[in-house]
């Protein structure tokens, strides 16, 4: 297992509204530990360190030790809530680490071989249809990412989760189907008129005026 980042921070005394608004005016942001049947344990993290960790992008997927008066508390974070306008982090849910228990992570798909894909080579395109895949396994036995080769694929071949070696003791959430993952298209050409087709109409339409022409010479002709 990889190592585990130690997180700091502190205990949060109070609960509701009025005790998160002054953490967050005090530049932190509330935050709770849940899980194995245990009391929750409420803290508060500093912004520019929670904002830091957010911009790593296995945050959901990764264990790390939040440290609270001396106290280690191994977890995997859940949730994050943010500001609807200013997209600051606002309150972050925190599970308990249990060694048995299995739960659900979505990990991201990387895609290699790109150079070695028939496909892509002669102007394909790489559809996607799922970038993440949610499997089902213990926190400690996340894997980072999910691979996916191209190499060899055509324009019309798909990729389904059958493709995806899963380490040991991880398994798809989605088990009554092999569902697809990615799939190479043929690319889309826009046509345009030709130039030919426009002319044509226009002598379709002279040809009209012509014609009426020629039936008001031949009604003046009746005339005379």
């Amino acid at each position: 297992m990889a190592v585990v980042e130690t997180v700091p921070a502190s205990p949060r005394d109070g609960v509701g509204k009025g005790s998160a608004r002054q953490a967050r005016r005090d530049g932190q942001v509330p935050a709770v530990i849940y899980g194995n049947k245990e009391e929750p344990v409420l803290l508060t993290l500093e912004r520019r360190v929670l904002i830091k960790e957010l911009d790593n992008p296995q945050f959901f997927i990764q264990l790390i030790d939040v440290e609270v008066d001396g106290a280690k508390h191994r977890v995997l974070p859940r949730d994050v809530q943010f500001h609807p306008v200013s997209d600051t982090p606002m309150h972050v849910d925190f599970l308990r680490f249990d060694p048995k228990r299995k739960i659900s992570a979505n990990v991201p798909v990387v895609f290699e071989g790109e150079d070695e894909s028939p496909g892509l080579k002669s102007g394909g395109v790489l559809n996607i249809v799922r970038y993440e895949v949610e499997v089902l396994c213990t926190a400690d036995n996340i894997p980072p990412e999910l691979i996916l080769q191209l190499a060899g694929l055509d324009v019309g071949d798909s990729m389904h989760a059958s493709a995806v070696t899963l380490p040991t003791g991880v398994e798809f959430a989605i088990t009554d189907r092999d569902f697809t993952i990615a799939t190479i298209a043929a690319p889309t050409i826009a046509v345009e008129p030709a130039v030919g087709e426009e002319g044509e109409e226009g002598e379709e339409g002279e040809g009209a005026v012509a014609t009426g022409d020629s039936a008001e010479d031949g009604g003046d002709g009746d005339k005379g």
